[in-house]
């Protein structure tokens, strides 16, 4: 092999203000490091990826256990879970998996695999219960509706729309706690529309956020309003 092969500078590390090492030294120097904003944005990312491999595995057993409980025991959880049978579908602890993932999002919805739950971005129970049901009403959608995701950016718009309405990710107390969103009247309808546009937009067939926020915008009244399975939101 070549040894003329372009090697990293020997300050590539400190200029990212990352210091490598699993050691409880470099833990702490990194931790102080972002807190007083001495790290840049690719030190963050590799620091979050250190942190996520360290803690994969307790991060995933707790995952898995918070899981557990609400597929047993969430009322909304249960519910949708019913809901998904009738439709022909089933949802259960061996299709909705626990992982490590690198991107920055609390879980996902493929047809062919299931639900993944994000371990490492997942904060406590209530953040798994808001994620599986997110996810789960994508399930529904795709059963009842045949959603076309590869292909119509309207269903997918549709779909998050309502997933983040049903879910109850968008309540307000969620919103004001983990978001820094004060606001009372619209704060709802505006979190949906956030959490939707964003979602569209990172759609490969998607050009950007504003042809998302359009997208969103022309089938917002019917999906909006569309609360099935419910007979109205839920929380």
């Amino acid at each position: 092999m070549s040894d003329d092969k372009a090697s990293p500078s020997p300050n590539s590390q400190e200029d990212s203000g990352f210091v490598p090492g699993d050691d409880l030294t470099a833990q702490w120097i990194n931790y102080f490091r972002l807190v007083f904003g001495r790290m840049t944005d690719d030190g963050e990312r590799q620091w979050r990826k250190a942190r996520d491999l360290r803690n994969e595995a307790t991060d995933c057993a707790k995952c898995e256990k918070h899981r557990d409980y609400l597929l047993n025991y969430s009322p909304i959880i249960r519910f949708m879970r019913q809901n998904i049978n009738k439709l022909g579908g089933d949802l259960h602890s061996e299709n909705i998996r626990c992982r490590r993932c690198d991107t920055r999002q609390s879980g996902g919805f493929e047809k062919s695999y299931g639900i993944i739950l994000c371990a490492n971005e997942l904060r406590d129970q209530g953040h798994v219960e808001d994620t599986m049901a997110h996810e789960m009403i994508h399930a529904y959608d795709h059963l009842r509706f045949q959603v076309q995701w590869r292909d119509n950016l309207r269903h997918a718009a549709c779909t998050e729309i309502r997933a983040s309405a049903l879910s109850g990710e968008c309540r307000w107390f969620r919103e004001f706690w983990t978001k820094g969103q004060y606001k009372v009247t619209q704060q709802f309808q505006e979190c949906i529309r956030r959490r939707a546009v964003i979602s569209v937009a990172k759609r490969p067939e998607c050009k950007d956020d504003v042809q998302a926020a359009k997208v969103v915008n022309e089938v917002w009244d019917s999906c909006f309003s569309d609360t099935r399975p419910f007979d109205e939101v839920y929380r």
